[in-house]
């Protein structure tokens, strides 16, 4: 099924580059033909009758696709601007006016080809995803390779990726470690590395770590990689990925929405004055034919060709840009409205911060060696299990640089208190002032007391070492921040991003110490999720518009309600993708600010679009209703507006990431 659909898409993509082509090879000859004509007509070099020939041909190769279009809209009972040119066409040839006929069908055919061209370049980025996945895969099957196509893959499949090859499925990476180069997803620009861990759960996709996990149509580096297969073709991350943007090219922003509604009322308008204009005749001294040769020229000059296209042409070259960064925006409404936004509410855990404790402070007492402190610290909490034993013990390793850890043994867990072990025949404790108390029977000394007091002030959660009844020291954790989210905060602030809000569970002092640390404007702790949703509701009711930044999966309550829901690290996330308005799918936050930037480019070229073409359409009316503009200024003006809109909105595949 994969394939076949992949055929499909290969072949109307063909037909549509075709289509574009010939379209833009029809409006050359148009053109052609008619400065053929307009030539011999000046300077009299062939016979009236050859010369109106050649228009006509003019007429035939300008208005096909014309003609074609306004007979479909027809049929659907569409009553469109091909149809208003067509006739504004026919209507000059009656009046002898052939070679303004000629021309008008000559622009409007070339700003088609043009605008068709400049929308599929817009789409190229999103369908050449399309192009991504391998046809086929090589399948292990008892130690034989077999090639096999991709739609036939099945979870717990090994599939053997090639040196340099496109990688088939989402999957686990059991065998071998490569670079794999996957920006096509995640539009990070360096190659990541990825490791084997055949001993992780493959059937949870999202849950596998960065470097262990492959994507579909990412592309593998110099080294061969055995994987099995997480997902199925149509449920790869790639696969989620084609359909979302390809959804969102189909949803219209909010001034599309205003810009069909203007048509509506404004086409029959237009329409009607056009009807009365015919008649002027009868009221003013004029023949029929200059009143119908004015209501022609109006009835360009009003048609609203560039309006059309304005803002759909803008859209999808922002949503074709983003895509192209790794930012996954689902439609026009999300796109214009992240530009305006003032106000950011951040999740903690794994948006700001890592996810997960590091061991960030080692404060041995005096006349304790800090390796003795380190030692004994990370060979009692090797025995645990607890999130915060593994941090300590990874920390305390590292610092010390060597894997030498004396044993320990009869580990035990002293609920809410700490944990003890026998290292050497001696006893140790590691924990809270209260389990100090209780295994010293004195209060813990002041010095132990003030040093963790300042730990905690900073949101650190710290432990007491005691061994063999002496206080060795204080070992502290914290979920500390990840190393691009101070520079990224401070970039938001240059950018305009006045409020920026952190929401977590965490005690408020916690949630103070990070926040400072941050530059984070309003920390707030100690919050349920219900209380998250009720923080979103009051910033929306005193600032109207905000943004809530999560991983989508604890957050969605919150996100669901924001003006804009963002989703942190989305691929390979179903969750993640189907929540968010805008999903950003490397797990980096520094791809905010480029969003928002390129949100406000976004509306920047749609007021000019909307300036050009209503300003044009402003002009001309006046100039073609009091006799000052024949059709041939109308069509210059007319067409000239288009072809300059569309032109204006491709300028967004051009933005940069800007360097702050």
């Amino acid at each position: 099924m994969a394939n076949h659909t992949h055929k499909n898409i290969d072949h109307s993509e063909k037909q549509n580059f075709l289509g574009v082509q010939t379209e833009l090879f029809f409006s050359i000859l148009s053109g052609t033909l008619l400065a053929i004509g307009f030539i011999s007509q000046i300077i009299d070099l062939l016979p009236q009758n050859t010369i109106i020939g050649i228009y006509i041909v003019s007429y035939f190769f300008g208005g096909f696709y014309t003609t074609k279009e306004a007979i479909h809209a027809m049929k659907h009972a569409h009553f469109e601007i091909d149809f208003l040119m067509l006739f504004a066409a026919i209507g000059a040839a009656i009046l002898g006016e052939w070679a303004e006929g000629a021309l008008l069908l000559f622009l409007f055919s070339l700003g088609h080809s043009l605008e068709h061209f400049a929308m599929n370049r817009a789409r190229k980025s999103i369908s050449a995803l399309s192009n991504l996945t391998p046809p086929t895969a090589i399948i292990l099957v008892n130690g034989e390779q077999k090639e096999v196509p991709v739609e036939s893959l099945k979870i717990n499949d090994i599939i053997l990726i090639k040196p340099n090859s496109k990688i088939a499925a989402d999957g686990l990476v059991i065998l071998g470690n490569s670079f794999v180069n996957q920006s096509a997803i995640t539009g990070e620009s360096l190659a990541v590395q990825k490791f084997a861990a055949p001993q992780l759960d493959v059937s949870r996709f999202d849950k596998i770590p960065e470097e262990n996990r492959v994507f579909a149509g990412t592309i593998n580096g110099n080294m061969a990689l055995q994987v099995t297969v997480s997902r199925i073709a149509e449920d790869s991350t790639l696969s989620k990925l084609i359909q979302m943007v390809s959804e969102a090219e189909s949803q219209k922003s909010p001034t599309q929405h205003f810009t069909d509604k203007f048509q509506l009322y404004f086409v029959p308008i237009v329409l009607s004055l056009v009807l009365l204009l015919m008649f002027a005749f009868l009221f003013i001294e004029e023949t029929f034919s200059q009143s119908f040769y004015r209501a022609m020229a109006v009835l360009v000059s009003a048609s609203p060709c560039a309006l059309a296209i304005s803002t759909p042409s803008a859209v999808l070259a922002g949503i074709a840009r983003a895509a192209r960064s790794g930012i996954l925006i689902k439609g026009g409404k999300p796109l214009e409205t992240l530009g305006k936004i003032k106000s950011i509410a951040f999740d903690k855990t794994g948006t700001l911060t890592e996810g997960k404790p590091k061991l960030t402070e080692v404060i041995p007492l005096e006349g304790i060696q800090k390796n003795e402190l380190l030692k004994t610290a990370a060979a009692v909490e090797l025995l645990s299990d607890h999130p915060l034993a593994e941090a300590i013990a990874e920390g305390c390793i590292e610092k010390l640089g060597t894997n030498e850890i004396p044993n320990a043994s009869k580990m035990e867990a002293i609920t809410a208190r700490g944990v003890k072990a026998i290292i050497e025949n001696e006893t140790v404790y590691i924990g809270n002032r209260l389990l100090m108390q209780e295994v010293s029977g004195e209060d813990v000394p002041q010095n132990i007391q003030k040093l963790m007091s300042e730990l905690e002030i900073k949101g650190q959660t710290s432990m007491i070492v005691y061994r063999n009844n002496q206080y060795l020291g204080i070992v502290a954790v914290m979920d500390v921040p990840r190393k691009e989210t101070k520079e990224t905060l401070a970039n938001l602030k240059k950018i305009g991003i006045s409020k920026m809000v952190m929401l977590t569970g965490d005690h408020q002092n916690v949630a103070n110490a990070i926040g400072s640390e941050l530059g984070i404007t309003d920390p707030m702790g100690n919050l349920l999720p219900e209380d998250k949703v009720n923080y979103i509701k009051n910033i929306i009711s005193s600032e109207n518009l905000v943004a809530m930044v999560g991983d989508g999966v604890n957050d969605a309550p919150a996100m669901a309600l924001s003006s804009i829901g963002i989703a942190m690290g989305a691929a390979g996330s179903a969750v993640a993708l189907e929540t968010a308005d805008i999903a950003l799918m490397a797990d980096r936050l520094d791809k905010l600010p480029f969003a928002i930037q390129l949100s406000r480019k976004t509306n920047t070229i749609i007021r000019q679009n909307l300036w050009i073409s209503l300003g044009m359409v402003a002009i001309l009316i006046p100039l073609t209703i009091s006799g000052i503009a024949s059709i041939g200024p109308a069509v210059i003006g007319h067409e000239g507006s288009t072809i300059v809109v569309v032109l204006n909105a491709l300028r967004l595949l051009a933005v940069k990431e800007a360097s702050f």
